[in-house]
C-alpha cells in the first residue's frame, strides 16, 4: 500500500466528497494520507478528517510561507500552540516561496527558522515548501547542520545537484505529478538518487499527474506517479510502493 506524504484533503476542491475519494484511492492501493497545515483557517477542516479517519490520515502542523503575512507572528503562536499539544506527524509545510511575493523574504526566513528550531526542540520532521529559493532555502538548511534536521523536501523540482545537497542535509524527496511531465526534467535523473530517498506524495488537489494534467489531482493519483517512478528505476511497483512507504513511516513515525 502506498502512503501520500503531502496532500491538501481538506482542500475546497474535494469539499463533501471525501469519503468517495478515499475510498477511490484505497481501491488503487493508497492506503495513509499525510495533511500539511496552511495557516490557522486550515487547521478545522485538518482536524476534522483525522477525526473522520483516524487510521488513514495524519496532520502536519505549520505555517506556509505564501501564507506569511503582517500577522505572521500571531500565525506562528498558533502553530506553536498547536504543536505543544502534540499528534502532529511533521512541522509543516514551511519554507521560501519567491515565486508570489519576494517583498515578504526576511519574514518568511524567519517563519522558517523558528519553525524549524521548534522542529527540533520536539524531534520532529520537517515538510519544506519550496518555490523559486533554492539558494535561500539551502543557506538556512547548512546552518542546521549536524543537529538532527531530517524531513521532507515536498514537491522537488529541482536538478540532480540540487537533489543530493537536500539530501545531504537529511532529507528526503517527496516526488509528484511533476515526474510525469515531459518537461518536468526530475525523471532524467531521479535514478541517479537511492530509492531509499524517495517518498511519495500528490500534492493534491494541485499537480496532477498525467494523463490528468491541468485537472484536479485526486488522492487515487498518487498510483500514477508510482507506476512512473518504478518505471524510471526499473523495479517493479510491488518493491517501489515497499520501500517509499517504508521511507514514509520511517519519517513521519506512523
Amino acid at each position: 500500500m502506498l502512503i501520500d506524504t503531502h496532500i491538501h484533503l481538506y482542500s475546497q476542491e474535494f469539499e463533501s466528497q471525501e469519503s468517495e475519494l478515499i475510498q477511490q484511492a484505497r481501491n488503487a492501493g493508497v492506503s495513509q494520507f499525510v495533511l500539511p497545515a496552511i495557516d490557522a483557517s486550515s487547521h478545522a477542516g485538518m482536524k476534522r478528517l483525522k477525526q473522520l479517519y483516524p487510521e488513514q490520515v495524519s496532520l502536519m502542523m505549520g505555517l506556509h510561507p505564501c501564507y506569511v503575512k503582517e500577522n505572521y507572528r500571531e500565525e506562528l503562536a498558533i502553530v506553536f500552540s498547536e504543536l505543544q499539544q502534540g499528534g502532529y506527524v511533521a512541522v509543516g509545510e514551511i519554507g521560501v516561496d519567491l515565486y508570489w511575493d519576494k517583498s515578504t523574504l526576511n519574514w518568511q526566513l524567519e517563519a522558517f527558522c523558528t519553525q524549524i528550531d521548534w522542529a527540533l526542540e520536539l524531534n520532529l520532521p520537517i515538510n519544506i515548501h519550496c518555490r523559486e529559493a533554492f539558494n535561500e532555502i539551502f543557506e538556512v538548511l547548512k546552518s542546521y547542520r549536524n543537529r538532527g534536521l531530517h524531513g521532507i523536501f515536498h514537491c522537488f523540482t529541482g536538478n540532480l545537484q540540487q537533489a543530493q545537497q537536500a539530501v545531504d542535509l537529511g532529507l528526503k524527496l517527496g516526488i509528484g505529478g511533476v515526474a510525469t511531465f515531459k518537461n518536468g526534467k526530475i525523471d532524467q535523473f531521479l535514478h541517479e538518487i537511492p530509492l531509499s530517498e524517495i517518498v511519495l506524495e500528490t500534492d493534491g488537489p494541485y499537480l496532477a499527474p498525467v494523463p490528468h494534467r491541468g485537472k484536479r489531482n485526486d488522492p487515487a493519483f498518487l498510483r500514477l506517479i508510482a507506476e512512473k517512478l518504478a518505471a524510471i528505476y526499473s523495479i517493479s511497483f510491488e518493491e517501489l510502493a515497499h520501500t517509499t512507504t517504508q521511507n514514509a513511516k520511517s519519517v513521519y513515525k506512523i
